[in-house]
């Protein structure tokens, strides 16, 4: 039946996407710590991950539509959507499923928000210091609209109308 192979798919889901948030704290940590030998593999990981769960969502959307077919419904609905048609016990599983996602996207957004902050944190942190140095190097645009790399000269950023 088409209802255990959608909670099936859903239950993978849930799997990739607690493991995504595993990894993105994982990430967290190496940023904050500023360990970043292992930054790298951290991030590849998570796009591998992220990649898994696209391809799960696809199997999804197909597995939601034949279930649609059967169930005579016209088109592919949410998932809130689909809960309110299901018949029980099917209708609370997939809203177990629903709300397990909606905490779980929420937590994900959070992290991913947090960690481009400490990104951009140690970006600036390490810029700084470069100039302190005198070891940064700056590409910026020429006269003639080339781009040039400037050392240890002043540049700034200019965003006027003409």
């Amino acid at each position: 039946m088409a209802y255990s192979d959608v909670s099936n798919i859903l239950w993978r889901e849930r799997q990739l996407l607690e493991l995504l948030q595993f990894k993105l704290e994982v990430e967290q940590s190496l940023l904050a710590t500023g360990r970043t030998r292992w930054l790298s593999h951290a991030t590849r990981e998570i796009e591998m991950l992220i990649d898994e769960v696209k391809q799960v969502e696809l199997a999804r959307a197909f597995e939601v539509s034949a279930l649609c077919r059967e169930m005579g419904v016209a088109e592919t609905p949410t998932l809130k959507s689909l809960v309110d048609v299901l018949p029980a016990p099917w209708s609370g599983i997939f809203e177990e499923h629903r709300q397990a996602f909606l905490q779980a996207t929420q937590e994900i957004v959070g992290l991913a928000e947090t960690n481009r902050e400490l990104l951009a944190r140690g970006y600036t942190a390490a810029r700084e210091a470069l100039a302190v140095l005198g070891a940064e190097r700056v590409e910026t645009y020429g006269p003639g609209g080339l781009s040039v790399a400037r050392s240890g000269q002043l540049t700034r950023l200019l965003d006027e109308v003409m």
